[in-house]
């Protein structure tokens, strides 16, 4: 398998940019319940911002990496991405605030085994 995503940068450098995005959103909203969250402007627009960098990195980890770690949600990771970027008016802070407490904590974990297994 190759270590190259997109020819330029191995894809593990990628993995490693989701991880560090997804630390991001989870120190900026630690302690934070939904409603600060959303009151609190900067930290939103951080946040959202953090989430579309995730899915930007996931784009560039090879498909045959994806499909052998379908633990990842890497198809939802790229949606959000592709959501918040062209759909801004139609945010779901419900839906943002479940990627944040929910999603991005399961994430990080697997993203770590498998920068170990591969």
């Amino acid at each position: 398998m190759s270590d190259e995503g997109d020819g330029t940068r191995p894809w593990r450098l990628y993995v490693q940019d989701m991880m560090e995005f997804g630390e991001r959103v989870l120190s900026y909203t630690d302690g934070m319940d939904q409603a600060t969250f959303i009151a609190d402007e900067l930290t939103y627009d951080a946040t959202l911002r953090n989430i579309e960098l995730i899915g930007v990195a996931a784009t560039h980890v090879p498909g045959t990496v994806r499909e052998a770690h379908p633990e990842i949600e890497w198809r939802s990771i790229v949606g959000a991405r592709n959501r918040l970027a062209h759909a801004y008016l139609g945010i779901d802070d419900d839906v943002i605030w479940d990627i944040v407490r929910t999603d991005i904590p399961t994430m990080l974990p697997n993203l770590r085994r498998l920068l170990e297994t591969e």
